[in-house]
């Protein structure tokens, strides 16, 4: 049976525009949680209660609210403490879980690999500990439905030490399994590929773009969901000019994206840090795109990725009107126009995504000696893509693309291998 459930938008007086726009968001985190909206209510503040985040008035309203409407989950906009929570819960008589907690649990449902289950019960368990107290064992407990998904019922009969072992113990294996990522990456860099990422808003259509880079072959999951992809998927991707890059599709990001999860999935968002240029997507057809960019500046600036060379990428251009779209290409000139849905304006993604990677990636022309062409032909392939190859006279003709760090680096091996014949 589905949760009925309340929505509280909170927020500051100069904030009303925003909250409105959040509690939107909030209606979609809640329906992609399996939950059902059966009404909603917003308070302007001209600052937050202490004790119980809203007024003694909205409160009462609420709490009449979850009666006339068996409601009985009331989900609210903002982050709760675990007094706040307790207070509400006593006062309201309904389950309360707020917008962090929804968000762990929408993830929870979503992680398909043991890393990404890793990082989920690490998240909600750094968002538990604090909480251990007599709201926990409450309402949010009792029903259980939505905000108690993943390990929350059996984790919670843990002490608080036993949960403190088990966050150590998760913390232990993801820096394991990011030290083997670290490993793989170093290997991966020394393959010369360009490397991109994918970064975008949630459900933005990332993974399907990269489904539509790759003809459809990639087989990525794709949904018209919240959260649809947690676990980073790479594809090898043909670049015009027959070249390739290794592009990465991430998970999406949302406006006050949870700091545990940031924290948990750091290890996967540095697929993003580490790339050689990110394509940031947006959703064209979107009225809330602007603020949706600024969440997504928000977290490559904690990640430290905001310096990386970026191609802004508006998706669903299908859906997107005449005068909508000379709007944005004013607002934001160098953008490309895409649909994954029709295919429309992937070749130009492509084409800029090569553009962006000739910053650092170069075009370069080596002749070899026919007669040691073969032995030094291994020698150029540790760092570099052979694109073509002709023979020109008594010499072998190879058509390169490589880093200008690896340009340099072939050159000098070259000259001490010829200093060395």
């Amino acid at each position: 049976m589905r949760d009925r459930v309340i929505l509280v938008g909170v927020g500051l007086k100069a904030e009303a525009e925003a909250m409105a726009s959040s509690l939107g968001e909030l209606r979609r985190l809640v329906e992609t949680a399996g939950g059902v909206v059966v009404g909603e209510s917003s308070q302007a503040l001209g600052k937050y209660h202490p004790g119980t985040l809203i007024g003694t008035g909205k409160i009462a309203e609420i709490a009449e609210s979850v009666r006339a409407r068996k409601a009985d989950t009331v989900v609210f906009d903002q982050e709760t403490s675990p007094a706040q929570q307790k207070s509400l819960e006593a006062a309201i008589r309904a389950k309360i879980i707020d917008r962090t907690r929804l968000i762990l649990d929408i993830f929870a449902r979503r992680a398909r690999t043991s890393e990404g289950r890793l990082q989920v019960e690490l998240a909600q368990l750094s968002y538990m500990l604090p909480r251990l107290t007599g709201a926990w064992r409450g309402f949010s407990q009792q029903v259980g439905g939505i905000g108690t998904r993943g390990p929350g019922e059996r984790k919670l009969e843990y002490e608080r030490r036993h949960i403190s072992r088990r966050i150590q113990h998760l913390r232990g294996q993801l820096e394991g399994i990011r030290s083997a990522r670290l490993l793989r990456r170093q290997r991966r860099s020394a393959v010369p590929v360009p490397q991109a990422a994918l970064i975008g808003y949630t459900n933005v259509g990332k993974s399907s773009l990269l489904n539509a880079f790759t003809r459809g072959s990639a087989g990525v999951y794709a949904d018209d969901k919240l959260f649809a992809t947690l676990d980073p998927t790479a594809r090898r991707v043909r670049l015009p000019e027959d070249s390739w890059a290794v592009v990465t599709d991430t998970v999406g990001f949302i406006r006050r994206l949870p700091t545990t999860l940031i924290a948990a999935f750091r290890a996967t968002l540095e697929e993003a840090a580490l790339a050689d240029c990110l394509l940031v997507v947006a959703d064209a057809s979107s009225p809330e795109t602007d603020a949706q960019q600024a969440a997504v500046a928000e977290t490559l600036r904690e990640l430290g990725a905001d310096s990386l060379p970026q191609v802004l990428v508006f998706n669903k251009a299908d859906l997107l009107g005449a005068a909508a779209r000379l709007d944005l290409e004013g607002r934001h000139p160098g953008a490309v126009f895409v649909s994954a849905a029709t295919g429309e304006g992937v070749d130009e993604v492509l084409a800029a995504v090569q553009d962006s990677l000739s910053r650092r990636w170069l075009l370069r022309e080596l002749d070899l000696p026919a007669a040691r062409a073969f032995s030094l032909a291994a020698l150029v392939r540790q760092s570099s893509q052979i694109l073509a190859q002709d023979a020109v006279r008594d010499r072998i003709r190879l058509r390169l693309r490589l880093t200008r760090e690896n340009w340099d680096r072939l050159q000098k091996k070259l000259a001490s291998t010829k200093g060395n014949s």
